[in-house]
């Protein structure tokens, strides 16, 4: 059995390194590297929240949020997080925009569950207008790719669902 695994790219490319995610599954969907395993859907949602939302009432097993992350360290520096309902609070949700924190912990409101949650965070040099990552996150992407990549093929191995109220992880911050 594999397990149903979501990989959204957040973020909005009109901020520069805030289009951090979607160049990130961008470069999945383009990645010469071997086939995603079975079960894995890749999209980038940019700053569509609501989408998120909806797909995620499909039944996923594991999230996998991409997506700049201002609570790191030097502009480049990759955060590997594992988040639970625990850690997301409330928000109030914007059907216009991407909060994730809010579209995540408002999700019981439109019936579903939050699954197993992970994020691959890249600490921004630069979210000002103007298209285009700033050199320092652009050099992350492809550490970025190999993380998701191997969080996923951990996250789609066979076996029972996780439960999604487990104590989160860790975080690993990763120098890029």
């Amino acid at each position: 059995m594999t397990r149903a695994v979501l990989v959204a790219g957040i973020g909005n490319l009109f901020l520069g390194d805030d289009g951090f995610g979607p160049e990130v599954v961008r470069r999945l969907a383009t990645d010469p590297g071997p086939p995603l395993p079975g079960g894995v859907r890749v999209v980038d949602y940019g700053i569509r929240g609501m989408h998120l939302a909806y797909d995620l009432l499909d039944g996923y097993d594991a999230l996998v949020l991409v997506d700049a992350y201002p609570g790191g360290g030097a502009p480049g520096e990759l955060t590997v997080l594992e988040v639970g309902a625990d850690d997301l609070g409330a928000g109030e949700f914007d059907a216009h925009g991407m909060n994730p924190v809010s579209v995540l912990a408002n999700l019981g409101q439109l019936g579903g569950t939050l699954p197993l949650t992970h994020v691959v965070g890249c600490t921004p040099a630069d979210v000002e207008e103007g298209i285009g990552l700033t050199e320092a996150v652009a050099a992350a992407v492809p550490e970025a790719v190999a993380e998701v990549r191997a969080l996923v093929r951990r996250l789609s191995a066979a076996g029972p669902a996780p439960t999604p109220e487990r104590a989160p992880a860790p975080a690993r911050t990763r120098r890029s």
